[in-house]
């Protein structure tokens, strides 16, 4: 059975997850220096998630040159 076109996932649809793995989580809190090895798995601090949001870029007005506007016939 197929799948329809509104359900596939595009590659540039990726959002970000607002909940990570176990395995995710101990490499965040290791790289925040919140982690030891002794720990417990169960009860682990909460690691906050970021969300990456791509700025939009500004259109650029073409400039006109000086030929065009500065110029008066005499």
């Amino acid at each position: 059975m197929t799948m329809d076109r509104s359900l596939k996932v595009q590659a540039g649809a990726i959002k970000s997850r607002n909940v990570l793995t176990r395995a995710e989580r101990i490499t965040r809190l290791k790289e925040l220096d919140r982690w030891d090895d002794e720990m417990s798995v169960v009860g682990m601090p909460k690691v906050r998630v970021l969300k990456v949001s791509l700025k939009k870029k500004k259109k650029v007005k073409k400039e006109e040159t000086d030929d065009k506007k500065g110029k008066k016939k005499k």
